[in-house]
């Protein structure tokens, strides 16, 4: 799972740093579309995950809770000593 959640984590990053990013803002049809873009690569990610998936781990991606799966993901990562 080490490359699939690090690929996952990755791209939450993307979009966390898109959200934050205050000059793509001023373009609204770049910004969505960088947030479009980010969020289906995290979806195609998510069915890449090897199953089963952490049950925790899938109710945040479920809910789109985003940060506490990138939190889960880190931790994850970090214990693996990825």
């Amino acid at each position: 799972m080490e490359s699939a959640a690090a690929n996952l984590a990755q791209a939450l990053r993307e979009r966390l740093a898109a959200i934050r990013d205050e000059q793509s803002r001023h373009n609204e049809t770049k910004h969505v579309a960088r947030l479009r873009a980010v969020s289906e690569k995290i979806e195609k990610l998510q069915e890449e995950l090897p199953r089963p998936v952490d049950p925790r781990l899938a109710h945040y991606l479920q809910r789109k809770s985003y940060d506490k799966a990138l939190e889960y993901l880190e931790r994850v990562i970090a214990a693996s000593g990825t």
